[in-house]
């Protein structure tokens, strides 16, 4: 069997008792797409191996060709993920990484060196929490600035200092997209919170619902199918003394319970595919069926409740209806609806029995039922025999659900 639920204007289609899976692994951050990234850092790396000379295996070409190296290591390790790499390791790598590029700008005589510090000064900022990144990226900036400014290697006239004196800025950019992608983890995470919340409302929701058809079902059946076990047992029992009159007397009630039944049987289906029933309605069509009619009696202004208050008074008041007809038959009966300015009272009432009574036993579950119903709406719920009036002898059930 399977609910369909309807949360936030969405439908979610749950098996009963079961909450759908969230789904493995995080969820994407919107707006960043790794392989773009991957793109960027290749393309520097190229350039730099096609532009940034002298390359050779001695000499300067070799201090050139060991820290393009060192740099391009530097710069792939910006895809290493951020779980994995604590801030304390991602301030030595970068540091490192700064350096690097820094003596990069120095020792080369042409190409893009200054590529590799404009980059790494973006991840410092991306990386690493504001106030080192700042510290960071100002070091990166006078390294590369003092390196061009006093003329600290052969590239100095490829490049003005000014250069080198910016290389930190983009670390700037890269503090406002870590902002920026912490925030959309944050939305990201508030809404798989939110929605694990509707899950388990959901759950909550079809678990009551069960609790709701369980009493329903009692309600119908239960005090029922006792009575017509207990008859087509007496008349069993009686088939061997010969008494057919006592057995046919035995059937006819039978089949007066099985009316009864059907007939509360209808009043369930009715209650569990309506969303919303008219109280007063309801409660004076249920009398009128059951041969109670002018019993209602309606003090205060009558208003719409809510369907599960609706629902469940009218289940209370069949309940204690069916047991009057039952332990009480003949007796009169009134049932009185109050619509107060802070509650709803059902109070039903009936007179002791006129006609002979059926011998039978109940199952002790319907008062549990209503108790159980009322709790769910935090109201209360008394039941007991009236010791005064004109009803003396007879029983009341008074339900009172606030709200």
């Amino acid at each position: 069997m399977r609910y369909v639920l309807r949360v936030s204007g969405t439908e979610s289609a749950l098996p009963l008792g079961k909450a759908a899976d969230p789904g493995p692994g995080p969820r994407p951050v919107p707006g960043q797409d790794p392989r773009v990234q991957w793109v960027l850092t290749l393309a520097v790396i190229a350039a730099g191996i096609w532009t940034i000379r002298p390359l050779g295996l001695s000499g300067r070409g070799l201090a050139v060709a060991v820290l393009l190296v060192i740099n391009s290591v530097a710069l792939l390790g910006r895809r290493l993920p951020e779980s994995r790499v604590s801030q304390r390791l991602a301030l030595v790598w970068l540091t490192l990484g700064v350096v690097a590029a820094s003596a990069l700008i120095g020792v080369s005589s042409s190409g893009t060196s200054y590529l590799f510090a404009f980059f790494l000064a973006g991840h410092i900022g991306y990386r690493l929490e504001t106030g080192p990144a700042l510290a960071l990226a100002g070091t990166c900036s006078l390294l590369c600035g003092g390196v061009l400014f006093f003329h600290l290697g052969p590239g100095y006239h490829e490049l003005p200092w000014t250069v080198g004196l910016v290389t930190g800025v983009p670390a700037l950019a890269g503090i406002v997209n870590r902002s920026r992608r912490r925030a959309v983890l944050a939305a990201i995470e508030a809404a798989e919170s939110a929605e694990r919340a509707a899950r388990a409302e959901a759950r909550t929701a079809v678990l009551t619902e069960r609790s709701r058809i369980a009493r329903d079902v009692h309600d119908v059946l239960a005090h029922s199918l006792a009575g017509i076990n207990m008859q087509l047992e007496l008349a069993d029992a009686l088939l061997d003394t010969g008494d057919l009159e006592k057995v046919r007397e035995a059937n006819d009630k039978a089949h007066g319970l099985v009316k009864e039944s059907l007939k509360q049987a209808q009043w369930t289906v009715h209650a569990l595919r309506e969303d919303s029933l008219p109280l007063l309605e309801s409660l004076t069509a249920m009398l009128e069926s059951s041969g109670h009619r002018d019993a209602l009696t309606v003090t205060g202004t009558a208003r719409e409740v809510p369907a599960q208050v609706t629902q469940n008074l009218l289940r209370i008041a069949q309940e204690a209806l069916t047991n009057a007809a039952r332990h009480a038959p003949g007796g009169e009966v009134g049932v009185q609806l109050t619509f107060g300015v802070s509650s709803t009272t059902l109070r039903i009432r009936n007179g002791p029995a006129t006609r002979e009574v059926s011998a039978g036993v109940g199952s002790g579950m319907g008062l549990i039922g209503m108790r159980e119903r009322v709790a769910l709406l935090r109201g209360s719920v008394t039941a007991g025999p009236v010791t005064e009036g004109p009803d003396e002898g007879g029983w009341q059930v008074e339900a009172v659900i606030p709200g």
